[in-house]
Order: structure tokens, then sequence, then C-alpha cells
């Protein structure tokens, strides 16, 4: 046994996800399985970068989009924790352009009727994703599309998080908050408040404080132009004939240059190591080999269920946008955080908190399990295949102890 896994049965991950390469659907990936701080198996297959016949390597550097949530979080809680600021604090007295926002209530995005807010919006419906932000790519209200004609949200380039902050307070919110869930850029927002309570531009911030200590030295908001040649091509599913094609060069990428917009929700890169350094860290309850991020009440408060009245996502509204159903998942301040196993229709543990990215990419962290799981791949959408709940079941059924 390695780590109380069955080394025969979790040859079944390595079985069952290469055919996604083998058929072309997939041009590679990258897989870690540790438990109990160590890691007990690990799986590299396909390729960083097809036209240039490069293999995926370990240390290949991936755009992890919405994994950047949760360093994000991270990076705001320990603000928190310094007193800069209440979870329950109105947004507005931060953001005084904010004070006046109102409620959609019937049109379109072009016409339209609004009504005040049942209470204003909080920093922790921020942190929850019930604040009434949207993103322009759901398509399923009129809001989302006075998203897209702003410019808001998405892979943006260029701006800043000012302006982004800016053009909000001229747009409605969805529902009033608290009262839905729906997947925003609220972590975007909550980016401009790190920038605002320290002073610092988020990428110095999150150096400084989380990648720094932690050594996540290929984690930022950008590649360096030492690290081009590990970084991977991204690809988008073509789905006429189940393949892929090339949607993001490495070696003409935006990501090759600093930003000005620092998407906290998803403009970061990193590796499968870096990011398990992360993930130890809240594994570790806020702490990795000595190093203190937050305290264990912050981590442990973070990773609780915090829909009202214990609720999951399917409860609260959440149109679907990726292939993972949302029955028995609710969300805490940064992470999705299971809920009730049964209802989800997948192996799990009550309490694991997990997130992915739009590439693919997934992580997830099972404290009754002491076990954390890191998939990292390039392909566009997330909803593409079912990859991240088959890895659940190929992961879980190799625990023997």
């Amino acid at each position: 046994m390695s780590q109380g896994f069955s080394e025969q049965r979790l040859e079944n991950i390595q079985a069952f996800v290469e055919r996604y390469v083998e058929d072309g659907k997939l041009p590679g990936y990258l897989c870690m399985v540790s438990r109990h701080g160590a890691e007990a198996y690990f799986l590299a297959h396909g390729s960083m970068d097809v036209e240039r016949s490069k293999p995926m390597a370990r240390d290949t550097i991936f755009r992890i989009y919405s994994m950047t949530k949760p360093i994000t979080s991270v990076a705001l809680m320990m603000l928190y924790e310094q007193g800069r600021f209440q979870l329950d604090d109105p947004v507005a007295r931060y953001i005084p352009a904010w004070k006046d926002l109102k409620v959609f209530t019937s049109g379109d995005e072009s016409a339209f009727e609004v009504s005040d807010l049942a209470r204003a919006m909080t920093i922790k419906d921020l942190f929850t994703h019930t604040s009434g932000l949207t993103y322009g790519f759901m398509n399923s209200h009129p809001v989302d599309a006075m998203y897209r004609a702003n410019k808001i949200g998405g892979m943006v380039v260029g701006g800043t998080l000012q302006d982004m902050v800016a053009k909000l307070a001229d747009i409605p919110l969805q529902f009033t908050p608290g009262s839905q869930w729906n997947y925003s850029v609220a972590t975007d927002v909550l980016g401009y408040l790190v920038q605002l309570f320290s002073d610092q531009d988020l990428d110095a911030y999150v150096a400084q404080r989380i990648a720094g200590p932690l050594g996540m030295t290929d984690t930022g908001f950008m590649v360096p132009a030492d690290k081009v040649d590990r970084f991977s091509a991204c690809y988008e599913r073509v789905t006429k004939n189940d393949t892929f094609q090339l949607q993001d060069d490495p070696e003409q990428s935006s990501y090759l240059h600093r930003p000005t917009f620092f998407s906290g929700g998803g403009g970061m890169v990193s590796t499968l190591d870096d990011y398990h350094r992360f993930t130890k860290m809240l594994l570790g309850r806020g702490e990795l080999a000595g190093v203190r991020l937050l305290g264990r009440k912050t981590v442990a408060y973070m990773t609780t269920n915090h829909m009202p009245g214990g609720r999951d996502l399917a409860a609260m509204g959440q149109p679907v946008f990726s292939e993972t159903s949302y029955e028995g998942i609710g969300f805490g301040l940064g992470f999705s955080v299971v809920v009730d196993p049964a209802a989800a229709n997948v192996l799990d543990s009550i309490g694991e908190f997990a997130w992915g990215g739009a590439a693919s990419t997934y992580f997830w962290v099972d404290p009754v399990e002491e076990l954390i799981v890191i998939f990292m791949t390039q392909l566009l959408p997330s909803s593409s295949y079912p990859i991240r709940r088959q890895l659940k079941t190929l992961v879980y059924q190799a625990l023997v102890d």
C-alpha cells in the first residue's frame, strides 16, 4: 500500500484518464494524489504543447483560471485577520459608488426596470457568490448581457480593477444579495479590496504574502521570459468531431506580460507542485512547514457551508455552467463544500472543499481522509467532459485503509 491506497487500484486512474489523450479529447494532463502530507500517486501523460511536440512535464506551467479564486480569498482573509474589515460590512462602505445599487426586476438589457435592494451587499456576499453580481458568459439573464456589452468579467485584457468596479456601479444586480447563489466577478471585487486594504497591487500582495512564503515559485499573474519554455498551450474543444484546437499559443500569450487587470477571479498561472503546496497549507489548517498564513479557526470557517439554512447550490438557483451538478454541494468563503455526498451522487466526504478552472483544472481537499487531489490540463471549457466526477470515483475506489 501507498498512504493507505491499493497501488493496483490506483492504476485504474491511469488506465481511464489516458484514454482521453489517446482518443484525442485532451492534449495531456498531470494528476497528483497525496495523503497524510505525502505523495501517493503521480501521473503525466500527453503533450503540454501539441504543435511543438513538447511532452507534459511535472513543472509545466498552467493557466489555472478560477483556481485563482481560493488564493484571492485567502489573501483577503489574511487582511480580515488583521482587523481591516468585518465580513458583514456593507461593500458600499469601501466602494462608495455602489451605495445606490439597484436590483433588476424586468425587461431586457436595453430597457429594464429596477427596484431597491432588500438589504445591502456585504463582503461575505462577495466571498460566497451571493452578491447579485454575475458573469457575462452565463448567458441566462439580461444582466449577463450588460456585462458582455461593458466587457466585464471573463478573460479580461486591459483596464484595471478600479475600471471594473466603476462600471459595475451603473449595472443592476441580478437579485437582492443573500437570496441566491450565482457564480460571478465577485472574487475580482475581492481582489480590488485586497488592493484597497493592503495598499499594494494584487500581484505584489500575493507574491509577498502567499506565494513567496509557501515556496510557490512558479505562481503569479504572468509567465516570466525565462519560464516560457515550461508554459503550456491552451486548447478549446471542437464539438463537431470531439477533438481540440489551439486557443492560446504559449509563445504569443498575453500571460507573457504583466497585466494591468489583476483578475483575482481567474488571472493566475501555477504548477501542480506549487498548487499542492497551497492546498497542503489549507489541509494543515493554515500552516505549511512552519509558515502560517491563516489561523486554524479561519480555515475551518472558510471551508464551512455558508448557504442560508445549510442549503446546497441546487436549492440556491444556480444556472448550470459546468459539468458538475450542485445537489449536495454548498459553498464557503472561496470554495465549494460537500454537505451531502448521497445527494451529490459521487464518492465524497462531508466537508471536502474544492474548486476548478475554466481550462478543466481541478483540485479537492478532503480533511476526513487527509487527502489532496490536483488535476492539471488545458482544455476550454471545463464542461467539455465529466473528468472531475470520474476522477473522484477513481481516487476513492483505491482507498483501502
